[in-house]
């Protein structure tokens, strides 16, 4: 079986603005990576993203960006150990994210992201479920801030 997700949901603003804060690292930082954001997501390029409620920055290797259209990115899978499992039997491996900005009617927006590539384990099935409901989270954390300015993922998870 394929481990896959895709959530998505309607943002109340242009594909531009709405795109731009998820690639402005400075923009980023206010809403999600509440850590900080190191880097503009350009294609190419590799930038750090860091979770005040999970802390210790992420590799985000960005395999491809359509301006205020498309963004692939891959980064660690982070697969979750079994209990009983030692800490070397994690497997290192990468999933695959598509983030995909849809304009609408009315300067509307829907935001898409579908994330793949979870081995089929225990352990990547408990990771893929963690990651859907964080990009679910993301969602919510970026329509609250684009559209109201307020920050929905402090305190969030801690």
């Amino acid at each position: 079986m394929e481990l896959k997700f895709t959530v998505s949901a309607h943002i109340a603003k242009p594909a531009h603005e709405v795109f731009e804060a998820v690639v402005d690292p400075a923009k980023l930082s206010n809403y999600f990576t509440t850590g900080g954001a190191v880097g503009r997501i350009r294609t190419g390029a590799t930038v750090q993203w860091d979770f005040a409620d999970f802390p210790g920055a992420f590799s985000v290797e960005i395999v491809q960006v359509e301006e205020d259209r498309r963004i692939v990115l891959r980064w660690q899978a982070h697969e979750s150990v079994p209990e009983g499992s030692s800490e070397s039997s994690r497997q290192d491996y990468k999933t695959e994210v598509v983030m995909e900005f849809k304009p609408l009617d009315n300067n509307r927006t829907l935001v898409t992201i579908t994330e793949s590539g979870w081995r089929d384990t225990p352990g990547g099935l408990k990771s893929s479920y963690g990651n859907c409901m964080g990009w679910s989270q993301m969602l919510c954390a970026l329509k609250c801030w684009v559209e109201r300015g307020f920050n929905l993922r402090e305190g969030m998870y801690v």
